[in-house]
């Protein structure tokens, strides 16, 4: 195990192959942001195709839900694997055979019969674009320097979110024109447009004994034992908490983990030097996308079902209402960049936006059945702007903090605990909202007569269905019951928000503790 990674200023330069010249830096910039480009629009436009599936191939509730978590799932457990093979076999190497896979996975998407087929065709395209993520961030972490680092990691958050903001749309409009295979058509198309630019990156590997080192049991552990703690969150609400499946699978996810810990702390090369999990600083940095995706991902997750359910605002126009989320997320990490480039600390703008996280948060209490959307725009650009303004800094800053030779493996795992966290956050967040809409909305039904099935009507609620819980309800009940519904729900999400702004606040106080300890970034 080495010492490099609590040693202020610690640098191992890379092999030559895997550092451009300055005349290729911008086309190795550009293919890496049009790979990234493509990940989040995948992960966020994909629902937007799910009722057009469901009518097209079927596949029931399960399987559709696995269309969106197989990729998911395979993108967060693999994370840290690509990143720490791309430190020995070479991150322009492992970065193609990402995109290649993803761009695999996306054809195999295009052209399912069944849902069977596509649940597994998502989970390969996940599985590239770990690769892509990983590897694409070490690979600006070592071709760039100083000014030109921050401009880059800049531009790669930027691209992130406008993958984010334009998925849903750009899905929605393939859908009504042409139908849900050509999304991944498209996604699949332009990879192999990025494969074209694999020389530029270089694919030599860095050793030749790459192979002889690689932790095999290392990664089955890793692998296995995510998976199983995903498994066991993604299935949390519909399969009940403290169900013996998902008791078991978080059993056995700590038993692999546990197992994995102790096999690294005896590898001389391990998939990940645990070291970095001691490294204060890094950790702390680690933590701000966990802080975003609690703050922010439960919002854009969740929003626009309280916009049409609460404020009786059609899809089209929380559509709308949701830019206001997203505007920041683009803009934020070039504003970010130039304000650290001027001579601002970088911690400065974290501190910014957890704190703007906190309020945004705070700020949406406003919303209500008759809130203008004007009294909520100015907490939605605030939630924006704490997702944004971190987004590509915080990598930048984290991986900063590294020995060159390790940045593959730092990039895996800022986004293991990015993607991991993101579906913690909407997992728990579902689960608390659902619960409170749930409670509170039997207690409101308690004195009205003449339901068909009040627990159906809660039921359909919680789930975001208020028309199909008026239908429940009956017609002469309907009128009586739809005001307490709303009113259940705008309850619950206002107790839920508080919930987010609380974890927000106490991730801000162990990030602090944590940068108060670790050595500075080189």
């Amino acid at each position: 195990m080495t010492s490099e990674l609590s040693t202020p200023g610690a640098h191992t330069s890379l092999p030559p192959h895997d550092v451009s010249p300055p005349p290729k830096q911008n086309l190795v910039l550009a293919a890496v942001l049009l790979a990234v480009l493509v990940v989040p629009m995948s992960i966020s436009g994909t629902a937007v195709a799910l009722p057009a599936i469901s009518s097209d191939i079927g596949g029931g509730t399960a399987g559709q839900q696995w269309v969106v978590n197989a990729f998911n799932l395979s993108f967060a457990c693999f994370t840290l694997v690509w990143g720490s093979l791309s430190d020995r076999f070479g991150r322009g190497r492992l970065f193609a055979a990402g995109a290649a896979t993803f761009a695999v996975g996306s054809a195999a998407s295009a052209l399912a019969p069944g849902i069977v087929v596509l649940d597994v065709a998502r989970g390969v395209a996940g599985l590239g674009g770990a690769a892509i993520f990983s590897c694409g961030a070490a690979i600006l972490s070592s071709v760039f320097e100083g000014p030109a680092r921050l401009r880059a990691f800049a531009l790669f958050g930027t691209t992130a979110g406008i993958g984010v903001a334009l998925g849903p749309t750009l899905s929605g409009l393939l859908v009504d024109t042409a139908g849900w295979r050509p999304i991944f058509a498209v996604q699949a198309a332009v990879l192999v447009l990025v494969l074209a630019a694999a020389p530029v990156i270089g694919l030599s590997r860095p050793t030749v004994d790459g192979v002889a080192k690689f932790d095999l049991l290392g990664t089955v552990l890793l692998v296995l034992g995510l998976f199983a703690a995903m498994a066991g969150i993604v299935q949390g609400e519909p399969w009940g908490w403290t169900s013996p499946a998902v008791v078991a699978s978080f059993v056995l996810a700590a038993i692999l983990l546990v197992a994995f810990a102790r096999v690294e702390s005896r590898r001389q090369t391990p998939l990940l030097d645990l070291e970095l999990l001691t490294h204060a600083r890094f950790m702390a940095l680690c933590l701000v996308p966990v802080a975003a995706s609690f703050g922010f991902v439960t919002l854009l997750t969740y929003f626009p079902t309280f916009l049409q359910l609460v404020a009786g605002q059609s899809s089209a126009k929380a559509g709308l209402v949701i830019v206001l989320l997203t505007i920041p997320v683009v803009v934020g990490p070039l504003v970010a960049g130039r304000a650290v480039t001027a001579g601002i600390n970088p911690l400065v703008v974290i501190w910014i936006s957890l704190g703007a996280l906190v309020f945004g948060d705070l700020g949406l209490l406003l919303a209500g059945p008759d809130t203008l959307v004007a009294v909520i725009a100015v907490p939605l650009l605030l939630a924006g702007c704490g997702m944004g303004l971190s987004a590509g800094l915080v990598d930048g800053q984290a991986l900063a903090l590294v020995p060159d030779d390790k940045a593959g493996m730092a990039a895996g795992v800022v986004n293991t605990m990015r993607l991991g966290s993101e579906a913690i956050a909407v997992a728990v967040y579902a689960a608390l909202l659902t619960g409170l809409v749930t409670s509170r909305g039997e207690a409101a039904l308690a004195g009205v007569d003449g339901i068909g099935s009040p627990a159906d009507v809660v039921a359909n609620t919680a789930s975001g269905d208020l028309g199909k819980a008026l239908d429940v309800a009956g017609p002469r009940a309907r009128d009586e019951v739809a005001p307490l519904m709303i009113d259940a729900y705008n309850s619950a999400f206002h107790t839920t928000l508080i919930v987010l702004a609380v974890v927000v606040t106490a991730l801000s106080g162990i990030i602090a503790v944590l940068l108060r300890r670790g050595p500075r970034a080189r």
